[in-house]
């Protein structure tokens, strides 16, 4: 189990920040098995988990978290522009309105950063 970043100094994570105390069981499988396990799992570079997230996210409409996922993937090597492109092809498949709020969301990650 995930030991608490807040009292071994180390920066909270994401699931720590949002969850803390109030659900570890899920700020555990959260950082421990997704992020630990499922995300270094070697059949997939983090590229390809990231474009494969974003996609997942947009189709679903969760858009609320895009942000992270987007900066992830540019972290992990994919560009805006393929970004971009992930979205507009997604616009065909998943429906214009989930891909017009994704597109949204990309852009105030990509011009703020």
């Amino acid at each position: 189990m995930t030991e608490n970043n807040a009292t071994d100094g180390k920066e909270p994570t994401g699931a720590e920040k949002a969850f803390g105390d109030f659900a570890p069981a899920f700020v555990s499988l959260t950082d421990d098995v997704l992020f630990g396990q499922v995300w270094t799992r070697p059949q997939l570079s983090p590229k390809e988990r990231s474009l494969i997230t974003v996609a997942a996210l947009t189709t679903g409409g969760n858009t609320e978290q895009l942000t992270y996922h987007l900066g992830l993937a540019k972290q992990n090597g994919a560009t805006e522009a393929e970004l971009i492109e992930v979205i507009t092809h997604l616009a065909f498949y998943a429906g214009w309105p989930k891909a017009f709020s994704a597109m949204a969301i990309a852009k105030q990650v990509f011009t703020s950063s």
